[in-house]
């Protein structure tokens, strides 16, 4: 048994706690919450830490398999360049892959993640996973513009479903983007989908997505081109909320991935559906688009908003607590309570994963941060802001 207190305690299930005291089990397990009200008695029996601590963070996208491809991609290029050079380096041997994801997790790991969503197109780092000390969602990723191909694609996943589940790896099947399914291929995927706990799909991450889709124009149909990536003959949703609304399964959380370009009226439409998440991925954003999701935005309008990392092809590092950094640094009125929020209990939530994970509360196992480094006074992160692993 452990007690633990700190300057701060984020519970999300109240105000922040001052000098509060919190009592696991040997495993880990919260067994008690206490409220001190900032009077905190010395006492041998209680670990005290400078800062802040808050649950385990969620990480709600990721591509462990593409971390052999760190700083290989150049900046700046926009989605589309982005794609194109993906295309061209992307393969490489399995120990290669292997070798990199390893290094990823444990990386994500010491960052104080203890939930990830991790897209996956095949069954390269599901031994890691099955190892690891992070709980992971294996989102089975599907992808075809070419209608012709379609059946194909949804066989293939479909074994790869049943890889996932021979080790033990929970997994949902999912659509890649709106532009880059077809709507034969979108329809095969919402009936093999319509139980789904979890989908995600990335959305509005450039704004080509909707004349892709809308009138097959633009800078994403110039970069399929060059890829050699696009069918002759197009079937597409109507629009891009059409293909939520009406093409995606209807089942269980839907968590939509960057969102940069996603405007008021998108969000409206789109919110109507239920049980919506929107990820915010800004580090990747700024990679490859050099723009940042429309955060204040969203909160305004509502939104549950949760946190991802994305790939190392589009970003430095694997660190939920940089992303809420960038996030901070672009909209400083939003509070640490709620970056906080949005990369823990939210994403428990997205993930169906609730009463486990993102609060620290009598009977859940959160795993326990310490946010070093803190501006106590006004409640900011800085700089300088480690996390540290406390369980």
């Amino acid at each position: 048994m452990r007690r633990l207190s700190a300057h701060f305690i984020f519970t999300n299930n109240g105000p922040p706690l001052r000098k509060g005291i919190i009592t696991t089990g040997d495993d880990g397990t919260i067994i008690n919450v206490e409220d001190t009200g900032g009077a905190l008695k010395e006492s041998e029996s209680v670990e005290f830490y400078n800062g802040i601590i808050i649950p385990g963070f969620v990480n709600c996208h990721c591509h462990l398999e593409l971390s052999h491809l760190k700083g290989a991609i150049s900046r700046g290029t926009g989605l589309g360049g982005f794609l194109v050079e993906l295309q061209n380096i992307r393969k490489s041997s399995p120990e290669t892959i292997i070798s990199a994801a390893t290094k990823a997790d444990k990386a994500m790991y010491n960052e104080g993640i203890v939930l990830c969503a991790d897209i996956c197109n095949n069954s390269l780092t599901f031994s890691i996973k099955k190892k690891s000390r992070i709980s992971y969602l294996n989102l089975l990723e599907v992808f075809a513009t070419d209608p012709g191909h379609a059946a194909d694609r949804i066989n293939e996943i479909v074994k790869l479903s049943e890889e996932s589940e021979k080790e033990g790896l929970p997994f949902s099947i999912v659509p890649h983007t709106v532009y880059a399914v077809s709507l034969p291929l979108f329809r095969l995927i919402k009936e093999r989908t319509l139980e789904n706990r979890v989908t995600s799909i990335h959305f509005m991450e450039t704004g080509g997505e909707e004349s892709f889709v809308s009138d097959h124009s633009g800078p994403l149909m110039d970069a399929f081109k060059k890829t050699g990536m696009i069918s002759d003959k197009l079937i597409t949703p109507r629009s891009c909320v059409s293909a939520i609304l009406d093409e995606v399964t209807p089942s269980g959380s839907l968590i939509l991935v960057h969102n940069t370009f996603t405007g008021r009226e998108t969000v409206t439409k789109v919110n109507r559906r239920g049980n919506v998440y929107w990820c915010l991925c800004p580090n990747a954003n700024l990679y490859i688009e050099d723009k940042i999701p429309p955060a204040l935005m969203l909160a305004g309008e509502g939104c549950d908003i949760v946190t991802g990392t994305d790939s190392l092809a589009s970003n430095d590092s694997l660190s939920i607590l940089s992303e809420l950094k960038t996030l901070q640094a672009y909209f400083p009125s939003i509070s640490l309570e709620d970056l906080v929020r949005w990369a823990t209990i939210n994403g428990s939530r997205a993930l169906g994963q609730e009463d486990i994970y993102g609060e620290i509360k009598s009977g859940k196992k959160p795993g326990l941060l310490l946010l070093d480094g803190v501006d106590l006074i006004n409640l900011k992160l800085s700089p300088d802001t480690i996390v540290r692993r406390l369980i």
